[in-house]
């Protein structure tokens, strides 16, 4: 690559920032209107000039479509961390000119291993920088590596390449420090993330915006959702791109053993966070300090004063805007409801489980650093992978890679001391291997009656052709052809009975359903919901409805279904079964459509 002169008639341009899409993080990119390429003089891969609070540089790359005429430029975490600007703030843009480099000094900013250091220079081939940038490496699978660059040769703007040698110079009392986190992370929460910025980022930058409008900001936001759906993620994030003191709180880590203890330590929290505002105090499991008070017994003191301290210190915050307390809960109907009004937790969040275009969002967040082979199709696996949370998607994307793995053990000479670095360059991980790695990775939020999904198909089942026409219509179409259904104005059947003599196959044509229908599939045996204490059973087919619905699309099997809800009134009935069958009845009729 030739160096370029810098255009003399080149025009400064100002632009709004915000976030990169996922696949762009870390390529030392920026994304804009080609219609601005001619005011600033530059062509598809040109370098750029950037300047916010600092100056850094970056390769410019034309905006995708639905971009175009809006003013933007699209910046990732890093590229923004080195200009020193935030989201929706703007920055000035001038081509510039740079030269190759011969020589660049960095220093890791957490530990690393001394083979990663051989390869560093080819990681970033071709990534335009300055001293003082930081620069993020990406190594085999996952793991990220960042640098602070300490200097130049050639001083200025310089590119790496091929011939460049890299110096890398340890830094005393480097320890294991966290990645930093960027709203590029986060995949699937567009929706959620904006909501939540409007609540703390606005009143930690522009506190002055509240008091024209004469209202006072936000003190808290609740975060609540199924385990693993990005709460904690979302929460670093924000502290990240914020700038602000973040104070991380798992809610066990308050309780003492000392009488008063407890109480202490949420307010030396709270005190810390308004000693160094703007801060973000965040209580992560939150319900485990804050229960409901009427539900506790005498024997739990402590727990009852834990949340009387807690609603005290939000009522008390002085210096409102300046410290924002997020909680993050599985269960949010088991907090304290005075703790949910507002004044306290202003606004509640509701983190669900990801949609198809969600989940496609997430997947390209995990697989960003893996070798992908050509047939990958990551829209075929987002189709196929209803109901997984952000941590299960990452754990298929783990599996995945880990049966590439095993592939490479029986080449694998177990007396060197490392794996030469052409052997995992061929590492690759295919379609086949995520197809594998699902089979290892369910539901998180259906666990619990999570059932291994059959291997039969329609061709398995002999005759009853008018039967599975009418079974794929009711439940392969509603999925497969969705928006005929929103065109015609139709709603798809709720349930369906299979009735007939034992061993006419029944049971066969639901397991062909659960396997062909690519949905979740819960099989529940009818005597098995039935329990002897009070309220138990209907709270079982209330938890089989609920998890239903929150891993939806989902097929609920009933087998034996006539030992749960026979004919009410009848002599097999009783007060129970009474109780259980209008159980039923209500979530049939609250059920939310496939």
């Amino acid at each position: 690559m030739k160096p370029q002169k810098k255009n003399i008639e080149s025009k400064p341009l100002t632009l709004k920032v915000a976030e990169a899409a996922s696949k762009d993080v870390g390529r030392g990119i920026v994304r804009l209107d080609p219609a601005d390429f001619q005011k600033i003089g530059v062509e598809v891969g040109d370098v750029v000039a950037l300047k916010g609070k600092r100056e850094t540089v970056a390769k410019v790359m034309p905006a995708y479509m639905e971009d175009r005429g809006k003013d933007l430029i699209r910046l990732d975490g890093i590229t923004r961390e080195n200009a020193g600007v935030g989201i929706d703030e703007k920055i000035t843009l001038t081509k510039s000119d740079f030269k190759p480099a011969q020589k660049i000094v960095v220093t890791p900013l957490t530990s690393m291993r001394s083979y990663d250091a051989r390869y560093i220079g080819s990681l970033l081939e071709g990534l335009p920088l300055l001293a003082g940038d930081m620069v993020r490496a990406r190594l085999i699978g996952t793991r990220t590596q960042d640098f602070k660059v300490v200097s130049t040769k050639p001083a200025g703007v310089v590119i790496i390449n091929p011939k460049t040698v890299m110096r890398i110079q340890e830094k005393k009392g480097v320890g294991e420090a966290v990645t930093r986190i960027s709203y590029e992370d986060i995949g699937g929460l567009g929706k959620e993330i904006g909501r939540i910025r409007e609540m703390i980022e606005l009143p930690l930058k522009y506190p002055q915006v509240f008091e024209r409008l004469g209202i006072d900001p936000p003190k808290g936001v609740l975060l609540h959702g199924p385990p693993g759906c990005g709460k904690t993620l979302i929460a670093k994030a924000v502290a990240n791109e914020t700038d602000a003191y973040f104070d991380h709180i798992s809610g066990p880590e308050i309780m003492h053993k000392y009488y008063g203890e407890s109480e202490a330590h949420l307010r030396r929290i709270f005190e810390d966070a308004t000693s160094h505002a703007p801060s973000i105090i965040f209580l992560d499991e939150i319900d485990a300090i804050a229960p409901k008070r009427e539900e506790l017994g005498g024997e739990k003191q402590v727990e009852k004063r834990v949340v009387a301290q807690l609603l005290a210190l939000m009522d008390g915050l002085s210096s409102r805007g300046q410290v924002i307390v997020i909680g993050a809960t599985n269960i949010p109907n088991v907090l304290d409801p005075a703790l949910r009004r507002p004044g306290r937790f202003d606004r509640e969040i509701e983190i669900s489980i990801p949609d198809k275009n969600g989940r496609l969002e997430i997947l390209n967040v995990h697989t960003r650093g893996m070798p992908l082979a050509e047939d990958v199709d990551l829209v075929r696996i987002s189709e196929i992978t209803h109901g997984f949370v952000g941590a299960d998607l990452e754990a298929l994307s783990r599996e995945a890679a880990m049966v590439t793995l095993r592939e490479l053990f029986p080449i694998i000479d177990f007396q060197m001391e490392e794996i030469p670095y052409e052997t995992l360059m061929k590492l690759q991980v295919t379609m086949d291997d995520f197809m594998e790695g699902l089979k290892e990775v369910e539901p998180s939020a259906i666990r619990e009656v999570f059932t291994e999904i059959p291997d039969v198909k329609w061709s398995d089942v002999g005759g009853l052709s008018e039967i599975k026409s009418v079974l794929k219509e009711t439940i392969e179409w509603p999925l497969k052809y969705d928006k005929l259904f929103e065109h015609a104005k139709t709603s798809p059947s709720k349930g369906i009975l299979l009735y007939g003599p034992p061993g006419t196959g029944k049971t066969l044509l639901a397991k062909a359903v659960a396997s062909e229908s690519e949905v979740n599939f819960i099989s529940v045996k009818g005597p098995e919901i039935l329990s002897k204490w009070v309220g138990e059973s209907e709270k079982g087919i209330r938890e089989v409805f609920k998890k239903a619905k929150q891993a939806s699309p989902c097929i609920i099997f009933f087998d034996e279904i006539d030992s749960v809800v026979p004919r009410r009134g009848s002599e097999a009935a009783s007060h129970v079964v009474d109780r259980v069958i209008s159980q039923f009845l209500t979530e049939l009729d609250g059920i939310e459509e496939l």
